[in-house]
């Protein structure tokens, strides 16, 4: 049997305006990483193996819990979303949006062009990213053991609507919902993934973390 623990990094630069500034951790996102890594040490923190996406704040949330050199595979980066909304805006000229109640449902609106290949001149098409992903994902199976994986929204959500075989409306709830460091946990037995675990937050479950939960 082979276990992967997918993490979400933590809180990133929620204000940013494209990838690149929003490609590192807040101070609370690493601190939301150093809860999960003592966490993690105080139950059962041995790993197999430790992956993480080629992003900044999948590096830094990947040293936040403990672990300061991961093996990079580049196939767990997210999605372009950014490059994805302006795709977007150019076709129906609907803007990025400036709350979370607009980017619940942008992202339905984004990924549903997508998905139908009908944005143009995007970094890569959605059959290409759910390729890559389910790539990993089996890649990942096949070291055997327990591994953890510090990646994004948009793939733990692709990963969960392969195993769990979503709807799109699903695969929507899943990307919308995933909190900052949380965990999830996908077994594979007999060829065939399960999910044994999604959305855990244990490190952030006593009182006074509950504030510290995000998701943007």
């Amino acid at each position: 049997m082979a276990e992967i623990v997918l993490v979400r990094h933590g809180q990133a630069n929620s204000a940013a305006k494209d990838e690149l500034s929003y490609d590192r951790l807040s101070d609370l996102g690493h601190q939301q990483a150093r809860w999960l890594g003592e966490h993690l040490s105080a139950t059962n923190g041995h790993f197999d193996n430790v992956i993480c996406g080629d992003m900044r704040r999948h590096r830094e949330t990947a040293a936040g819990i403990g672990f300061d050199n991961p093996q990079v595979d580049a196939r767990w980066n997210e999605l372009s979303y950014f490059a994805l909304s302006e795709a977007l805006e150019r076709k129906t000229g609907a803007p990025h949006p400036g709350d979370t109640g607009g980017f619940i449902t942008h992202v339905d609106e984004v990924f549903s062009h997508w998905k139908a290949d009908g944005l143009d001149d995007v970094p890569e098409t959605y059959a290409n990213f759910d390729a890559r992903v389910t790539a990993a994902l089996e890649d990942a199976a096949q070291l055997g053991g327990r591994s953890l994986v510090v990646t994004s929204t948009g793939v733990i959500a692709m990963v969960l609507r392969h195993v769990l075989d979503l709807s799109h409306h699903g695969h929507m709830k899943m990307i919308v919902q995933t909190a900052n460091t949380s965990l999830h946990r996908v077994e594979r037995l007999h060829d065939t993934f399960y999910v044994a675990e999604y959305g855990a937050t244990p490190h952030l479950d006593a009182p006074e973390r509950r504030a510290a939960r995000t998701h943007y």
